[in-house]
């Protein structure tokens, strides 16, 4: 069966590329390579001991995402391909939204026209509102403080709605909590452009001298240590986790939102010590105010992903921070290297 991955050459979708390949199918790459580098593709050739189809171009041009389903008959499809930043989305909220549902209604005119009926939808926990009772079951109230989370909820609709509108169509839209970690080799892993939007590669890039310390956001929250509180997720589990999407996808018909998480909560201090303790460094930090819009715990009820897909995590925290450190380490300087 041939998978096409749109951003596959990113961070999960890297992880979510070599896992297909690993696991027998045929993949087709498309990614425009603006957050992402095609290095991570070659790695994941080399790692898999297979080769993937790759095409360089945006997703939103229409004409070569038609001659490229003519070129190849897709099974089904793994969306990734979309801007990800939330406080990038705060100050460019148009190209956000130009970007994430343009990209999206394009794959769905493509898959009408070409017959492919099964697509994996990468959203986010993004999607839920601030005051919902933890942990967030797939039912929770949804609503969202940001561009980003909001061009995720909308692509979720229209999603929706096209599955009302054609029941032969079977999309999963996989809600994820905090991707961290590498695969163990250490080839593949999070490589982002310029300062990290988020804790672990700002923890491995402080711990390599990259960065002069850690910013602590606040450390008055109601949590066991004042510092907030997130369900960090392997990025290894959650490419497996598009595995069992995919299996879902083709033996059954209609829309369901699954989360993939761990069901755990850790505070950033949590995470942070126990990155120290595993890999023996020392992460300089401080404590800083909080920002605006974070609240003090967030994390999954991940029982429906257990039950419909079959899935579960299991990987621990000592796991992602090792492998994090592992190919911060013998990629000091990312792919870019």
């Amino acid at each position: 069966m041939k998978i096409l991955v749109t951003g596959g050459a990113g961070y999960i979708g890297s992880h979510t590329c070599l896992a297909l390949l690993e696991a027998g199918y045929e993949v087709v790459v498309v990614d425009n390579l603006r957050n992402s580098d095609a290095q991570s593709l070659k790695r994941v050739e080399e790692l898999s001991g297979k080769s993937l189809s790759f095409y360089a171009f945006d997703v939103r041009d229409e004409n070569r995402l038609d001659a490229l389903f003519k070129e190849h008959r897709f099974t089904s499809i793994i969306h990734f391909a979309g801007l990800k930043a939330v406080g990038e989305s705060v100050t460019i909220p148009t190209k956000y939204y130009a970007n994430n549902l343009i990209s999206t209604l394009a794959l769905c005119k493509m898959m009408k026209k070409h017959g492919v009926r099964n697509l994996i939808f990468s959203s986010s926990a993004t999607v839920y509102a601030q005051d919902n009772a933890m942990p967030l079951g797939e039912d929770a109230r949804l609503g969202c403080t940001n561009p980003y989370g909001w061009t995720k909820l909308m692509c979720e609709q229209i999603l929706r709605d096209l599955c009302v509108a054609e029941p032969s169509f079977s999309v999963v839209l996989l809600r994820y909590f905090n991707p961290i970690g590498a695969h163990k080799s250490g080839r593949i892993g999070e490589d982002p452009a310029g300062i990290p939007n988020n804790l672990l590669p700002y923890i491995t890039q402080t711990a390599l001298g990259r960065l002069k310390q850690l910013s602590v956001h606040g450390d008055d929250y109601d949590t066991v240590d004042g510092t907030g509180v997130r369900d960090y997720i392997h990025v290894v589990d959650l490419a497996n986790g598009h595995l069992k999407a995919l299996e879902y996808a083709q033996r059954n018909r209609g829309c369901e939102a699954v989360n993939l998480g761990t069901g755990q909560g850790y505070s950033v201090l949590q995470i942070l010590h126990a990155f120290e303790q595993v890999n023996k460094v020392t992460v300089p930090h401080v404590i800083g105010p909080r920002r605006p819009g974070d609240i003090a715990t967030v994390y999954a009820d991940p029982k429906k992903a257990r039950d419909l897909l079959g899935w579960e995590a299991t990987l621990g925290i000592e796991d992602m921070c090792r492998d994090a450190w592992n190919w911060q380490t013998q990629n000091p300087k990312g792919y870019r290297a």
